[in-house]
């Protein structure tokens, strides 16, 4: 495999360097498309209003700047093969445990590894998980 294209580059380099350190590792093994990082107000609310992304500005991860969520999948783009983009997921949840790195799924939001009690499947989003400051 080996690199991103440059305008999925350009979107990681959006991204907190923890993530980049991820899909540089993915990309090396798993032809991937980064499709968003870092997401503007309107991008936000678009999002939003096409029922792609829960959260309206400035509550989503993708709105940090930098960004603390990425949407990528398998390359190439096929929205239909679930099955791929399940597989791709776990390969890149496996990736960042070997890094140290706390990440959540959208398509195991509890990160309990049963993928059938999600209400809202986002299967490209990937997104940091920050400690709780108060315990």
């Amino acid at each position: 495999m080996g690199v991103f294209s440059k305008g999925s580059y350009e979107k990681l380099q959006t991204c907190d360097p923890r993530l980049v350190v991820i899909f540089e590792e993915v990309v090396k093994h798993f032809d991937c498309t980064v499709v968003c990082g870092h997401r503007g107000e309107a991008e936000q609310e678009s999002s939003y209003i096409m029922g792609k992304s829960e959260k309206q500005w400035p509550d989503s991860k993708h709105n940090k700047m930098p960004s603390l969520a990425v949407d990528v999948v398998p390359y190439p783009i096929d929205w239909n093969d679930y099955k791929r983009m399940y597989y791709f997921g776990g390969y890149v949840k496996r990736v960042a445990e070997e890094h140290g790195i706390a990440l959540r799924w959208g398509g195991d939001w509890d990160s309990d590894t049963q993928i059938l009690d999600q209400k809202f499947n986002d299967l490209p989003h990937f997104e940091l998980v920050e400690a709780n400051p108060n315990g």
